[in-house]
């Protein structure tokens, strides 16, 4: 199965069959990254956190490979404002969480979130689950291929602020890269694209999949931004 054409409950399957070139170093780098390679933040050992997936979607436009964003809306009492992967928290119908089930919540989430028709959808790879403390949420990261592109945009304007997609070229150039500095004094990488600031968690894989695919290229660490006190 090449495509994941239901979301509800219906067979969703991984496969590599027919990428473009340019993903090899992707694929390879989702086949032999571990764990703490990606992150200092594994899930808890007693399996405590609530199980979520998130939806890291490679698309090919005018300017090359690019990946699909959104930025939830400022009025949202957690990550209000904050450019992110579509995903979410897995609901019973998504499945077994040890197996499919993240696959079909990706996909839910980001047909929810952007209106992205997941039967365009080539799923191909999944990252180690991560954990982020704030939330109590295990995180699988589940990475597609957008075969077949479709419109996408705000469904709902009380969760999500805007959609849209940021060309690798400028996640990867120096001059868009920078540290973020959290009042709590926790750094992690940032990167200044689409008028936006991406920072924490989605910014984390960013890098860690940029670096380990060999598509990272030198830049300034000292460059910090500042993030305020409601972030």
């Amino acid at each position: 199965m090449t495509r994941a054409s239901n979301t509800q409950g219906g067979p969703v399957a991984l496969s590599k069959d027919g990428l473009p070139a340019w993903l090899d170093p992707v694929v390879h780098a989702v086949e032999t990254v571990r764990p703490g390679q990606l992150s200092r933040f594994l899930p808890p050992e007693n399996g405590a956190g609530r199980q979520s997936a998130v939806l890291i979607l490679f698309g090919e436009g005018e300017r090359g490979p690019e990946l699909l964003l959104m930025e939830r809306a400022s009025s949202l009492r957690s990550h209000a404002g904050q450019p992110s992967f579509p995903g979410g928290a897995l609901d019973p119908e998504d499945g077994d969480p040890r197996t499919d089930g993240p696959l079909r919540a990706a996909l839910r989430e980001a047909e929810e979130e952007t209106g992205l028709d997941p039967s365009g959808v080539q799923l191909f790879g999944v990252l180690p689950k991560l954990y982020i403390p704030v939330s109590g949420f295990v995180v699988t990261p589940v990475l597609g291929w957008w075969r077949e592109p479709s419109p996408v945009g705000v469904v709902d304007p009380n969760e999500t602020a805007r959609v849209f997609t940021v060309p690798v070229a400028d996640l990867t150039d120096p001059a868009n890269r920078a540290t973020t500095v959290h009042p709590s004094g926790h750094r992690g990488p940032a990167f200044l694209v689409e008028s936006a600031l991406v920072w924490g968690f989605t910014a984390g894989i960013i890098d860690r999949l940029l670096h380990f695919a060999g598509w990272e290229r030198p830049w300034d660490r000292g460059k910090q931004v500042p993030l305020d006190w409601r972030s």
